[in-house]
């Protein structure tokens, strides 16, 4: 275990490159330099960020997702992919077997009848249906090398923010410019093939030597690299000295976690939680709710997001140290699922991420300890029942 202690007389800029050393040694993978960085809260901003960036794509798309529904948002990408197609970009699409599983199978031979490249991944087996629980939970685009989305969203008007959808969803992603978008499509392309996809050629380029931010990827697809992603999570907490800032949409938290965020708040961290006012997943919700009473003695502030359902993950450690992506605070994400996240260790992005989160906490309502105490009985019930069922959530 690192001891951070002796992280805090340092200088900032010595600090943050001792920080960077020690986080690439907890990965095993380097920061990528010099690399442009966009946080897009809003999921207009973000989808139209997306088809502007496809409809720009002149040789490669590759796109990973969770959920790629049929609904307007995901066949108006569609129709822009299989434009892109018929002018000759290569474009691949891995979507998870039970995520997308409502999407119909006309939406995806249509897709391929366009030349487009499909694969599932994690498909059920009669001969191992166990590993049916195991997700592949990323959210991924990448185009010519050059450009590069990801974040919690998934392929659906819910996150898209249309009205007529289901739900509304508040949703975090980020758009990504440099030699860091060739690092996740190299990614790509080794999970690509994992699932039985053909070699995908593409030719490196030069990236143009710009100032920018240092990014590196937290990308999960085997117990050693959930592994590695934990014991990050963990050293970010209890290396934070002044502010921990995590929203994370299902928090199912493991005994480990509740004592790294109770020490890091006696410590005299300030530590907030912003989570689901309402969940999609009842049950998920009342499991969270139970740990509500041990944090908020501990002196953490917990807030619940009142305006649409909050799907976010993100993470922002001291200001300066953030993490954005899709793995939430839950057994699924941190033991069995394929994860994909960035880190990205500059102070002027983290102020950028603070504020969208203090922007959140005006739609939220803040859990009062006196009030929290007087809920109903059938709740406290509840929230224990389901506790118990919390690592198979």
């Amino acid at each position: 275990m690192h001891d951070s202690s002796f992280l805090a007389p340092m200088e900032p800029e010595f600090k943050t490159a001792i920080e960077k050393i020690i986080i690439e040694e907890i990965l095993g993978a380097p920061f990528t330099l010099n690399n442009y960085a966009r946080l897009l809260p809003s999921g207009q901003e973000m989808f139209q960020t997306i088809f502007d960036a496809v409809l720009s794509a002149k040789e490669i798309i590759c796109i990973e997702f969770y959920i790629f529904k049929d609904d307007d948002t995901g066949k108006r990408l569609a129709e822009i992919l299989k434009e892109k197609s018929r002018q000759g970009v290569k474009v691949y699409i891995l979507y998870d077997h039970w995520g997308s599983f409502r999407t119909s199978r006309s939406f995806w031979t249509d897709l391929k009848k366009s030349g487009i490249n499909l694969r599932s991944s994690h498909p059920f087996r009669w001969s191992s249906p166990k590993r049916y629980i195991h997700r592949d939970h990323k959210k991924l685009l990448v185009i010519d090398g050059q450009k590069a989305f990801t974040g919690g969203f998934n392929i659906g008007s819910e996150y898209h923010g249309y009205l007529k959808a289901r739900h509304m969803w508040r949703d975090t992603g980020i758009y990504l410019e440099g030699p860091i978008a060739e690092t996740l499509l190299d990614i790509f392309r080794k999970t690509w093939m994992a699932w039985r996809g053909e070699q995908i050629a593409y030719e490196k380029k030069e990236q143009p030597l710009t100032q920018g931010i240092s990014v590196i990827p937290i990308f999960t697809n085997s117990a050693k690299s959930r592994r590695r992603m934990r014991k990050l999570f963990f050293y970010s907490i209890n290396n934070a000295k002044e502010n921990i800032y995590i929203t994370t949409a299902y928090f199912t938290p493991s005994q480990r976690i509740i004592m790294a965020l109770e020490n890091a708040a006696r410590r005299g961290v300030k530590v907030k939680l912003l989570l689901p006012g309402k969940s999609d997943i009842p049950a998920v919700d009342y499991v969270a709710k139970a740990f509500y009473t041990k944090l908020l003695r501990a002196g953490i502030e917990i807030y619940n997001y009142q305006d649409k359902i909050l799907h976010a993950k993100t993470a922002v450690f001291d200001g300066y140290w953030s993490i954005i992506g899709s793995a939430n605070l839950d057994f699924q994400s941190l033991r069995r699922n394929d994860e994909g996240n960035v880190g990205i260790l500059d102070k002027d992005f983290g102020s950028e991420m603070m504020n969208a989160f203090e922007n959140d906490l005006h739609h939220s309502i803040k859990i009062e300890p006196d009030t929290w105490a007087k809920r109903p009985l059938n709740k406290k019930i509840l929230e224990g029942f389901f506790s118990i069922f919390r690592k198979r959530l």
